[in-house]
């Protein structure tokens, strides 16, 4: 049967089930994961391991861990919503990136 004839049954509502909850802790995992990362930069800048050229990574990688924590941040709070919008081209690629700067920003400062 095709959907939309009379007669159908009216379509049933998502039950989300744990869903919601699993991606709000998959996103928290990554802010830790970040948080860890941007603290180790900011301990190597100010133990004065990396030089003056050390401190612009560290700066960047602070930069990126505070686009991440927004992006997450709007995103788990959707997830309140019955029906959450779905994540943007621009939340998304900012989210990636992010995660990605700090870890050439870590390489680079560990190098």
């Amino acid at each position: 049967m095709s959907a939309g004839l009379a007669g159908d049954p009216a379509p049933v509502p998502r039950d989300p089930g744990l869903q919601p909850e699993r991606t709000r802790l998959a996103w928290l995992r990554t802010i830790l994961a970040m948080t860890v990362a941007a603290a180790l930069a900011v301990r190597v800048a100010l133990l004065g391991v990396a030089e003056a050229s050390g401190m612009l990574p560290t700066a960047c990688a602070i930069l990126s861990w505070l686009g991440f924590v927004v992006v997450a941040h709007r995103r788990m709070r959707a997830f309140g919503t019955p029906q959450p919008p779905r994540l943007t081209h621009r939340s998304a690629l900012l989210a990636a990136g992010s995660v990605t700067m700090v870890a050439v920003f870590g390489a680079a400062l560990v190098s």
